[in-house]
Order: C-alpha cells, then structure tokens, then sequence
C-alpha cells in the first residue's frame, strides 16, 4: 500500500500539472485586416472628425506596434503578412494583370495553422487569386466567405454586386446575401467561431473587409455623423469605418458572451495607407496609398491576449513589418513552423510580453510599390531602419527628427545612403530570378472545372478592365487587350466559352444593359450603363492551338473545342468587329471534357 507521503506527493504534482495544462491550450486567433484605413483613420491616433470608441478601447487595452509597416497596396500586404514573405518574393507585387495571385508554393498562415489542429475561416477580402490554386479554399482555410477579386464589384466578383445584398462565395458556391458587406462578413465569422467552439477546436479566423476601399458606400446610419463633411466619398468613407468600428465591438463582446476573450488572441491592422482620409488627418505622415513615403505603409497593429499577458496598452516601438505576423503568431500559439520554410520577417513574441526585458537589435527593412507588370529596381521604394527611410534610392530622411519627410538629408550622410543601398542591392538580386516565374491559372484541373477567367487577370502593359464599370463602358478597345498565363493541367479535349457579359449577366453579346439599382454613397459600378458592341468575328489562341468563328446574331457566347497539351502557356480570346475593332472577351470559360 502506498504511503501517505506518497500519495501526497502525487496530488501535488498533479494539482501543478493542471495549470500548465490549462496553459498549453492553443489560443484561438482572430484577425481583423481592413482595407485602404490609414494611420490617422482612427479616433485615437488624433483624427480630428473621425470617431472610432470601440477601435480606441481596444488600443487602450492592446500591445501596439508604432512602427509598423506594409505594402503601400493591397494584395502585396496580404501575400507577406500570410506568408512571411517579402511581397516580391511571392509573385504578388500588383493587384491586377495576372500579379495578384499568389503562387501555389507558398505556404499560407491558414495552411499552418489548419496543419496545426485549427479550423480555418477566411471572410471577406482575399485577392489572392480567384481560381485553383490560389482561392483561400484551395490555401488551407477551411471555412470561405469572400467576394472576388479585389473588391466588391470588381471584376471577378459576382455579377452586379454593390456592396449591400448581392451574393459572395461561400466555400466556392455563390449564396444570396443581405444586408451591408462588412456586417455579412463578421455575421459569417462568428457562426465560424460558434461551429468551431462546439466542435472543440481551436480557430483562426481571418477577417478581411474590403471597406473601406472605394467605391464609397455605407450605411446611411454609419455614414449620418458625417453629414457635414463636404465631400460624399468621405463622408461614406467615415461611415465605413464606422461600421467597422460597430463590428469590432460587436465581436468582442461576441467573444466575451461565448467565453473565449481570455484564450483569444485578437488583432486589428490594416492593409496600406489612407485611400481617402490621408489629406485632412495622416498623424504627421507624408502622403497615403500607394506612396513610397510612411504616410503610404505605416500603419496600425493592435494585438490583445489576456492569457497571454498582451494588454495594459503598451506600444512596441522598434521596427516592424507584415513579414513577421505570421512567425510571431506560430511562436505564440506554440505551432510547428511549415516545413522547408524559411521566413523572411522574424517573430518579434519575445517583444510583445511587457514582463520581457528585451534588447531588440536594430534592423533593415524594404517595402515598395511596384504595380507594373515586371519589377522595376528601385521603383518607389523605402529602405526602413528604426531611425532612417531610403526613399528611391536617392532621398534620405532622418524619421525621428522628420515624422513628415520634408527634409532629404542624402548629401551629409553619405554612409547611411550607402549601407541602406547595398542591403537593397543584395536583397533585389536575391529576389530578381523569381520574377520570371509568373502565376499561372490552372485549367482541367478537378478542383476548379471549368475555370472562369476574367479580364482582371489579362497581362497586359497597361490597365486592364478590373471592374464592372469598365466592362459596361467596353473601354478597352485595340489597345488594351491583354492575355492569360495558363496550365493546361492534363493533355485533352476542351470546351472554351468566350463571353462578353458574365454567365449570370446572361445576356447577348451585342446586347446594351440599362443602369443598375444605386445604393448609398457614391456611384456604384453597377450604375454605369453597358454599352453594345457588334462583333461579327470571334478567336481565340491558347498555346500553339487558334481558332476562329462567326459570331452568330443572338449569340450569347462563342464555343470552341480544341485539344490542348498539357504545360504553361498562354490564352487569348478576341471579339473582332466588321470594321476591325478588336475587344478583349472579358470572360472565358474553360472545360476539360
């Protein structure tokens, strides 16, 4: 019979162990990214009009980084700060022409986390990639809600959609939505955490709004308080935030109501610089979206975990950036790494727990604005120390003495200038061969049969049709067409469709389309009326395979079968009239038979 000192000693130990396992219980993870909010977009960094209450108690309570930096757009953000990544790296230095699609060897922050035991959910803004294999669904989440491309009513999203009501694809299927885009996101979000909750796992779940990127639509509510301000888009553009800001409290007291605040790690940033705001209140910063200077890339990162110590608003002043959120949340949440993967940002964990006493060494970062079809070097560049921005190559700002950028500094510190020039020249020609390797869209493959190509996708030098205004306006005549980089996947027969209004548009060819409903705020792309075009000739070109047809009067489409090889290629559909104006096919569809 044991003794009593023994069986003592055995409900110490056990009684110890119960904590510890309480401990190692893996955190859940919610992400709140929005898209074009600046800096400044926030009540409580000092915008003057601007009220953010739920935003600012959450920065009141949060670890914050104060020097924490992006891409100046979008879908460069969205590739490192899901990879680790530099934007570059990844094949995503644009948000249009075929650049916007991040390629299939990549590994994901959904793809470790689902890896790692974890539901997966994406809702809202992904513009990644909207056909096999870069839809979140094929990238490890496990739960989708999202519009296509890189807003809604761009091209790629579902036809005639506004931003209230409309349809967004749910887990790869269009499903019927109402109410405003933001709150359908959220409300998608949270039956993800119930599911997740129920099923006892532990969740990611990443919220990306597309608000408040333009077009500037709100919520007559949420946009009310801004009434006054002169201008409609920023008033909308206040309203949106607003919205987002009613949401963000929503969920929190969401989470609190389910009980799992304590275990949560709860983060909100943003994608870029102020698209709208930037010109009233930028916090001291020089210019917004899309610029080489901060005002363009600094932006706001709150984190907040009570178990794990993140709180009490502690800000986290050396330099930070999107490449190191998903190295710091592995190490966080105490998950393998992907295997293979090595990161380009680092975890900064260590820096995020106030107990810690940590001296954090001084580091060189590089974001930039590329929005061209290939990399130009140098183009609208920062080369970021904690102290310095290289901007160009040629202009030098000293950060902590000139918030605003206005004095360049370059000519008397010639050895900043040349230690930040030759980092960027190492780190370009590291990068510089992974430019040729350009996405490609996957076609006959199972898991996305037929492909739906768009003309958001065209490669092209110039722009392209990327939202459904422009394919109502046929804007882009001889000189704007562009072509698609294709995988055949498997050798065989194919349907090919080409079309110039969507599927669910279905209507002819030569047909006009009257103006869609409007919704609050700005001109929705839907009221932009579709004009008729007359093709007699239609053609398309995939690889060393052309075809050629008479577009039929009616005809709602033109069909080809053709018998493709397998490999990378490229595609081409045209619209041809009798006097020879030439239109891309806005939209393809493409069947292995």
């Amino acid at each position: 019979m044991p003794s009593i000192s023994r069986i003592l000693r055995s409900m110490v130990a056990l009684l110890l162990l119960f904590p510890a396992v309480a401990a190692a219980s893996k955190p859940n993870v919610v992400i709140v990214i929005t898209d074009d909010q600046g800096y400044g977009d926030l009540s409580c960094h000092g915008n003057p009009i601007l009220k953010t209450p739920q935003i600012d108690n959450l920065h009141s309570e949060s670890v914050r980084l104060t020097d924490y930096h992006v891409a100046p757009t979008c879908s460069p953000t969205r590739c490192a700060f899901l990879t680790g990544h530099w934007t570059n790296r990844t094949g995503v230095w644009h948000t249009i022409m075929g650049r916007s699609m991040l390629r299939e060897d990549e590994v994901t922050m959904g793809q470790v986390f689902k890896d790692a035991g974890y539901a997966t959910g994406m809702f809202g803004k992904w513009h990644l990639g909207d056909n096999y294999p870069y839809r979140p669904e094929d990238r490890g989440y496990t739960e989708v809600m999202r519009h296509g491309g890189g807003g809604v009513g761009q091209t790629p999203d579902y036809w005639d959609n506004a931003y209230f009501d409309g349809s967004y694809w749910h887990n790869g299927t269009p499903e019927p939505v109402k109410g405003f885009c933001t709150d359908v996101f959220f409300d998608y979000a949270k039956r993800f955490i119930k599911a997740s909750k129920k099923a006892d796992k532990p969740f990611l779940a990443y919220i990306a709004t597309n608000a408040p990127h333009g077009p500037m639509h709100a919520p007559e509510e949420s946009a009310a308080p801004y009434a006054g301000v002169k201008n409609v888009g920023l008033q909308n553009f206040y309203g949106m935030i607003a919205n987002i800001d009613d949401n963000v409290g929503r969920m929190r007291a969401f989470l609190a109501d389910e009980g799992l605040t304590d275990n949560t790690i709860f983060i909100f940033t943003t994608d870029n610089g102020s698209s709208s705001g930037w010109r009233t209140f930028n916090a001291g910063m020089r210019a917004g979206k899309g610029s080489e200077y901060d005002g363009g890339h600094r932006v706001p990162f709150f984190v907040y975990w009570p178990e794990g110590k993140l709180t009490g608003g502690y800000d986290v002043k050396p330099l930070t950036a999107h490449v190191d959120v998903l190295p710091t949340l592995i190490d966080l949440c105490n998950i393998a790494p992907p295997a293979g993967v090595r990161f380009d940002g680092t975890s900064i964990a260590a820096m995020l727990n106030t107990t810690n006493d940590v001296d954090w060494p001084d580091r060189i970062l590089v974001t930039d604005s590329q929005r061209v079809k290939d990399p130009i070097k140098w183009r609208k560049s920062s080369v970021m120390t904690s102290r310095w921005r290289l901007i160009n190559g040629k202009e030098l700002y000293d950060i902590k003495v000139d918030a605003g950028q206005e004095s360049d500094v370059a000519s008397g510190h010639p050895d900043v200038v040349k230690r930040l020039t030759e980092f960027y020249d190492a780190w370009w020609e590291e990068l510089l061969p992974s430019f040729s390797n350009d996405t490609a869209i996957y076609l006959g493959h199972p898991a996305g049969n037929p492909a739906r190509l768009t003309s958001h996708d065209w490669i092209t030098t110039r722009s392209t049709p990327w939202n459904q205004s422009h394919i109502r306006k046929a804007m882009n005549g001889d000189g704007n067409t562009g072509f698609w980089n294709v995988l055949v996947h498997a050798a065989g027969d194919y349907e090919v469709r080409l079309r110039r209004w969507p599927e669910t548009a279905d209507l002819k060819i030569n047909a006009p389309l009257a103006p869609g409903a409007e919704v609050p705020g700005a001109r929705a792309y839907r009221t932009q009326p579709g004009k008729s075009i007359n093709p007699t000739k239609a053609s398309l070109r995939i690889g060393d395979v052309s075809a050629n047809a008479d577009v039929a009067p009616g005809a709602t489409e033109v069909v080809f079968n053709v018998t493709l090889k397998k490999g990378k290629t490229r595609m081409t559909g045209l619209f041809t009239t009798a006097s020879g104006e030439k239109f891309g096919a806005y939209y393809a569809y493409v069947k292995k038979l």
